[in-house]
């Protein structure tokens, strides 16, 4: 086995999400299709040799890792309760986003939120609270919307059971006044002050 190619060819073996070939895999590494196929196969056997909970597979034209059939019952315990687990500040807010602006584009929440939310829409997604809701005529960008699934585990029977966002926003004096200042600022910006 190529050592020096091995931890290169595990690391991207490692987040690839699809079956990768030995072509794509040696381009990806800077080294000739000729050495990656059999540095594959030994890592293969050196995994089942060594009883990892892992294993690479060929499969689909190419090679994955994947988990060993004989764990399914922890990794699926673990997936399980991974559902169960609580939403971080983020993903909170960028279900909320969702849920009161939707059907709605992933760079809209983003612009909404000021900050990148690919990653925490991704956990939605994956977590069966949001779904894919069409796509924009305008801009062809990828509509979400909330789930069946968010309705149920919010103890909601529609989205009008939503609670109104009003009593959450500042009263209209206390927003004229922060628009105000930030004019204000803004203006001072402008003159150099």
């Amino acid at each position: 086995m190529n050592t020096a190619l091995t931890p290169a060819l595990e690391a991207v073996l490692l987040v690839a999400d699809q079956p990768l070939d030995a072509t794509v895999l040696a381009s990806a590494l800077n080294c000739a299709a000729g050495e990656v196929e059999p540095a594959l196969v030994a890592l293969a056997r050196s995994y089942d040799d060594e009883g990892r909970g892992f294993e690479l597979r060929r499969v689909g034209g190419g090679w994955r890792l994947f988990t060993r059939a004989e764990h399914a019952d922890v990794v699926e315990r673990f997936v399980l309760d991974g559902q169960q687990a609580r939403l971080t500040q983020a993903a909170l807010e960028t279900l909320a986003v969702v849920a009161y602006r939707q059907p709605v584009s992933r760079s809209r929440v983003s612009a909404i939120r000021g900050v990148t939310v690919d990653g925490v829409m991704r956990t939605l997604l994956t977590r069966g609270l949001v779904e894919e809701a069409g796509t924009d005529p305008a801009s062809g960008a990828v509509l979400y919307a909330t789930s069946a699934y968010f309705l149920e585990r919010m103890g909601l029977a529609s989205l009008d059971e939503l609670p109104a966002l009003a009593p959450f926003l500042p009263a209209d004096d206390e927003t004229n006044d922060l628009v105000a200042g930030l004019g204000a600022g803004l203006a001072g910006v402008s003159r150099g002050d």
